[in-house]
């Protein structure tokens, strides 16, 4: 439920934050970070 809850809230963050290429890569990036720490 903890995975579905961070992939959600990434999935927020992607949407509301990606303006440009260039943003879309950063948070890509960012969510991927969040996911291997929640992994960890």
């Amino acid at each position: 439920m903890k995975l579905i809850a961070v992939i959600a809230s990434v999935m927020t963050l992607l949407l509301a934050g990606c303006n440009t290429m260039e943003g879309i890569g950063k948070d890509i990036k960012k969510g991927g970070e969040a996911l291997e720490k929640s992994a960890k």
